[in-house]
């Protein structure tokens, strides 16, 4: 995946539509990709930046099927949620096939757990995944209820009611600490 890193912010991957995709793609990937890697880390991924990576890589293939061009930085924001979500469900079924094996952070998450954000960030990986989602995706990514609902693939609705009960349980769980 490293290749693919590099590949894509010299802009030498063309996916099949020609040099204006590669073009369009290369330059979301420059623009977004820290953006990505934070957002998979924020939802509690134990590889932020292999998800990122994935993700774009799966932006190149389906870029030319996609029926809005416009709506790639949506794909790949949607990928990266997907993709958490796939990996917490496959840890957690390792998790109960396998010993417990000792945990250990990547480079990036070692950062954020040093900065001043650790009560906050051990609070919202204590709410359930969907939950979760909503939050980072409303207060972090700061995007609308009706984007955060495409990205989810949920109604407006139970966005409104994931990100107000995820609120409460913040509020509840920092008011502990304090």
């Amino acid at each position: 995946m490293a290749d693919l890193h590099a590949a894509l912010g010299r802009g030498d991957l063309a996916p099949p539509g020609g040099d204006g995709e590669a073009m369009e793609i290369s330059a979301l990937f420059r623009d977004r990709y820290p953006e990505m890697v934070r957002l998979a880390n924020l939802l509690g991924a134990d590889d932020p930046e292999d998800i990122a990576q994935e993700a774009f890589a799966r932006l190149i293939r389906k870029h030319a099927s996609l029926r809005d061009p416009a709506a790639a930085l949506a794909y790949v924001r949607t990928s990266v949620c997907n993709l958490t979500r796939n990996r917490h469900r496959h840890m957690r079924v390792v998790r109960l096939r396998t010993p417990a094996a000792r945990h250990e952070d990547s480079s990036e998450q070692a950062v954020i757990l040093r900065e001043d954000h650790r009560e906050v960030l051990a609070a919202l990986a204590g709410l359930p995944p969907r939950r979760r989602e909503a939050i980072v995706l409303r207060y972090w990514l700061d995007l609308s209820e009706r984007e955060i609902a495409a990205v989810m693939g949920v109604s407006p609705g139970t966005v409104k009611s994931n990100v107000s009960r995820g609120l409460a349980a913040l509020a509840a769980t920092l008011g502990e600490r304090s």
